[in-house]
């Protein structure tokens, strides 16, 4: 019970802070269908949220992405598209150092509703890690959540990526 309290109390000041802190961008991660559901549903999003850049890491192709966001009217000079990732661990490990090095301490972290549970996993240990926290947007989908199993092997390439700097991007595609 003693070991409990410190953890409720701290997990109650970090959701506390989420939603008190008012984000400074918008974090995509990439990897919709062929149907651009996330880059839409982001574009939406935007046009409410005026003010705050876009990073999309991973993803469609520039263009597509690109012609979007121009149909929804957004600015292009907001987006920063990224094409470094090549999973979902390395969507965040690829662009969390530029965040930091531009000041931003707060996102709000758009993906599909059937993939949140494993990018809020990573997104508190490697933004967190950087201080950076994020407020979780659910792009809508008729799709089951993924397997937990995913979240904790993730959760876990995400420890080693803090404490060594290494992915395990290679080993996680061999074993899809």
């Amino acid at each position: 019970m003693i070991i409990a309290l410190p953890l409720l109390m701290w997990l109650g000041y970090k959701e506390v802070k989420s939603q008190v802190v008012q984000p400074q961008a918008v974090l995509v991660l990439g990897g919709s269908t062929a149907r651009l559901e996330r880059e839409k549903f982001t574009a939406d999003f935007a046009r409410s949220n005026p003010n705050l850049p876009i990073w999309i890491t991973g993803g469609s192709p520039k263009k597509t992405t690109e012609k979007v966001f121009a149909k929804a009217g957004v600015d292009p000079r907001r987006l920063h598209l990224d094409y470094e990732a090549v999973d979902t661990v390395t969507n965040f490990t690829t662009l969390v150092d530029d965040l930091q090095k531009r000041g931003i301490k707060s996102v709000y972290l758009i993906t599909s509703d059937y993939h949140m549970r494993r990018a809020c996993v990573i997104g508190e240990i490697v933004l967190g890690s950087r201080g950076i926290i994020f407020k979780p947007v659910s792009v809508p989908s008729e799709r089951s959540p993924e397997p937990i199993e995913k979240s904790v092997r993730d959760g876990a390439r995400a420890l080693v990526w803090m404490t060594t700097g290494y992915t395990g991007a290679d080993e996680a595609k061999n074993k899809r």
